[in-house]
This record gives structure tokens, C-alpha cells and sequence, in this order.
């Protein structure tokens, strides 16, 4: 096995391991809530991860630019993450039904804080290790970066077919994933920190030297409609799951794959992943990064709008389709986004800049994503009991549209106001 071969396998295993850890429960959360009662907060616990990530991506970042490397911040990271994550899932085994909202959100909380970090941190760790290895990242990472989404994948399924989708078992195993990548990144090439004797200026010492990236026009729209789209990040991550569960209710879905398998179904979005990641490198060098975003812009639209005229019977075939142009719409913006990043920084500033990529995205814009969904989801839908399962019911149609209209509006603003400089190819 070759040197380079053998840095992509080892980052294979950490990417596979990075994002099972948070495909265990990220997508069948919501029914697990809505099952105890918290339904009506499932946007908190998705925005808590946006609102963490203002903060924590960046101060890791910050931390493994100039104190310590980036692959033991790793570790640490999700040493934390796992015990807090551990800890909810005990709560949860020991209250059944009876949940306390501030006891489970708070363990819960502290879990992502440290968990979020490690989506810079992991990028930050593959990147340098593919340059030191003289590899290019645009061509090398997007097929590495595709075995996360694998990951991400089996464990959809794990918790489906275990029936881990409705209870607190999804956190047990998401929690044992992370513990075993906290032990392996120990094992992954070291991230020299800067080690610099020169005087530096307190934003330098302070890690803060991504934010002068703001005063270049270009970044700043950038960064700024990166926080726009972001707002759809994680708005079917919480309710695409409760959303085709709700069809229980109705007989002529009753029994149907999709209500009784919705985790596998909504996989056919990870699955879409797996084929568009492979795109990237051809998309970025042929159209660039602004072509690419709308791409994935208007595809948010498709997602979205799909979802509002599908069911899980006849019209199955239109959910089928939202989770295809999901891995455009999810990939063509985060792993190009990350790698635009990666190509207009430099060495001294790459981790600070990709913890602010996700401050921007996973951050302001998801945080407010979330928690406006919450308040939308919460006008037009409502909780039924049946047979000891909650389900959430109502004009979820009209909530699809309007988060389609959204991503439209943002598609069209991005198209007049961003301006790439790209060289003729």
C-alpha cells in the first residue's frame, strides 16, 4: 500500500466515524421528542446545534491554529461529546415517557457543543493531511469525504431496523461511535500549530485573523449567503421524519414503507450524497463556485416543494425525488463551500476560516432556521394520540411551500449579487 493510499484509508475511517456518530440520531430525534412530549421544542434541540456552532467551531478552531493539534482537539472533542451524549441517553432509559425538557436539552446541549467543533475539525485534519501527502484536495477529499456520508448512512439504518427511531437507544449508539473515534484520532498524522516568534497583533493571537476576510466584497456575500442557505439546513433533518410519520394517521398509508420505514426512506437523501459528492471536483473547476451554489440553491427548492405535494402512497414517488436532489442541494453547498474556503486562505488562517464557514452555516443560519421552522411547524400542524404514539398532524403543505418560497428568494438574490473572478478555463 502506497503512503497516499494509506492517508486516504485512515481518512476514510475518520469521515466514516465523523458523521455516523451524528447520523445515529440527527434524523429520528424528532419522533423520539414528539413520543415524551417535546414535540413542540423540536426546534430547540436542532437549533441549539446552530447556536453552539456561533461560538465553539471557532474557538476550536482558534485552539487548534495555534495551541493544539488539530487531530488531539479532535479527540478530546469527541472523548466530551460521547460522555454527555452517554448521559442523556441514561436520563432518558431512567424517565420513559416523562422527560424534563431542562434536564434532557441540557445534557443534550452540552454533547453537540463539542461535537459541532469536530465538522471543522475533521476537514481541518483531511486537508492538511492531503497537502502534506502533495495530493489535491479538490480532487482527493470529495471521494474521502463520501465514506462520512456512508457512515451516516448505516447508522439511519442501524436505529430504523433496531427501532431505535421512537426511544433513547439512537443517543447509546451514537455516543459509543464517537468514543471510538476519540480513541482513533489520536492515531491520525499530527497538524503542526503556529509556532511563529514573531509579534503578532491581538486578533492574531487571538485567532481571530479569518474575520479580515470580511473586508473583501467577495467573501463577505459569500459568507453572508452561506448563512442564508444555511437557515435550510436542518429544517428537514427535524421534521421530514415527523412529517412522513404523521400519515399513520391516515388508513389508506397505514402500513405503507415510508410510515413504517421512514429513517430508510429519508437515507435515499444520504444515499443521493454518496453520488453527488463524487460530482464536486468536476462541477467546481468546470462552473465554478458561484453556478455551483445555485445549483445546490435551487435544489433546496425541489427538496422542499417536493416534500409538499408527496404522500407515502401513490405520490411516494415525489418524496423518492425530494431525496434525490437532496444530495445536490446538501453537498453541492457544504463540501464546495468548505473547499472555496480551503482555495482562497492561507495556512495560517485555514482552521479559523472553516470554523467560521460553519459558524456562518451550521451557526446564525441554522440556529435561525430551526427555531423559525419551529414556529411555522408549530402554527399549521398539532399532537394525536394514538395507540400510545404521538403523532404531529395538520397543513404540513403549506409549511413545505413556504420553505420553498424562501430558498427561491435566496437563489435569486444570490444570482444578482455575487460576483466570482474566475480565470478562463
Amino acid at each position: 500500500m502506497t503512503n497516499n493510499t494509506a492517508i486516504k484509508t485512515r481518512l476514510i475511517i475518520m469521515n466514516f466515524l465523523e458523521f455516523a456518530v451524528w447520523g445515529a440520531y440527527l434524523t429520528s430525534m424528532g419522533r423520539y421528542l414528539g413520543n415524551v412530549g417535546l414535540g413542540p421544542n423540536i426546534g430547540w434541540f436542532y437549533s441549539v446545534q446552530g447556536i453552539v456552532s456561533l461560538f465553539m467551531p471557532g474557538l476550536m478552531g482558534i485552539v487548534a491554529d495555534r495551541w493544539i493539534p488539530a487531530q488531539k482537539l479532535l479527540s478530546i472533542c469527541h472523548f466530551t461529546a460521547a460522555i454527555f451524549m452517554a448521559m442523556a441517553a441514561v436520563y432518558g432509559m431512567q424517565q420513559g415517557a416523562h422527560v424534563e425538557m431542562t434536564y434532557l436539552f441540557t445534557l443534550y446541549t452540552i454533547s453537540v457543543a463539542f461535537y459541532m467543533p469536530t465538522l471543522a475539525l475533521s476537514n481541518s485534519v483531511a486537508f492538511n493531511a492531503l497537502t502534506a501527502s502533495h495530493l489535491d484536495t479538490i480532487k482527493a477529499f470529495p471521494p474521502i469525504r463520501v465514506f462520512g456520508t456512508i457512515g451516516f448512512i448505516c447508522t439511519m439504518w442501524m436505529v430504523d431496523l433496531l427501532g431505535f427511531m421512537t426511544n433513547y437507544n439512537q443517543f447509546f449508539v451514537s455516543s459509543g461511535l464517537s468514543l471510538i473515534l476519540a480513541v482513533y484520532a489520536l492515531t491520525l498524522p499530527n497538524c503542526p500549530v503556529s509556532n511563529s516568534a514573531e509579534k503578532k497583533s491581538v486578533m492574531q493571537m487571538l485567532g481571530l485573523d479569518a474575520l479580515k476576510l470580511f473586508r473583501e466584497r467577495k467573501m463577505a456575500i459569500f459568507f453572508i449567503f452561506s448563512m442564508l442557505l444555511g437557515v435550510s439546513l436542518q429544517i428537514t433533518n427535524g421534521y421530514a421524519n415527523p412529517f412522513i410519520g404523521s400519515f399513520a394517521v391516515e388508513p389508506e398509508y397505514t402500513g405503507t414503507f415510508g410510515v413504517e420505514h421512514a429513517g430508510i426512506l429519508i437515507s435515499l437523501s444520504q444515499i443521493s450524497e454518496t453520488c453527488c459528492i463524487l460530482l464536486i471536483p468536476f462541477f467546481m473547476k468546470r462552473f465554478g463556485i458561484k453556478r455551483v451554489m445555485m445549483i445546490a440553491m435551487l435544489a433546496w427548492v425541489l427538496r422542499f416543494a417536493l416534500f409538499g405535494v408527496g404522500n407515502p402512497g401513490n405520490g411516494v414517488w415525489l418524496f423518492i425525488l425530494s431525496m434525490i436532489v437532496y444530495g445536490v442541494a446538501f453537498d453541492f453547498f457544504n463540501v464546495s463551500g468548505a473547499l472555496y474556503v480551503e482555495q482562497e486562505t492561507t495556512q495560517d488562517i485555514r482552521s479559523s476560516a472553516q470554523g467560521l464557514f460553519m459558524i456562518m452555516t451550521n451557526g446564525l443560519g441554522a440556529s435561525i432556521g430551526t427555531l423559525a421552522a419551529q414556529f411555522i411547524v408549530n402554527h399549521f400542524t398539532h399532537y394525536v394520540t394514538i395507540d400510545g404514539n404521538s403523532y404531529q398532524v395538520g397543513n404540513w403543505t403549506i409549511v413545505w411551500i413556504i420553505f420553498a418560497t424562501y430558498a427561491l428568494l435566496v437563489a435569486l438574490l444570490f444570482s444578482f449579487l455575487f460576483k466570482e473572478n474566475r480565470k478562463a478555463s
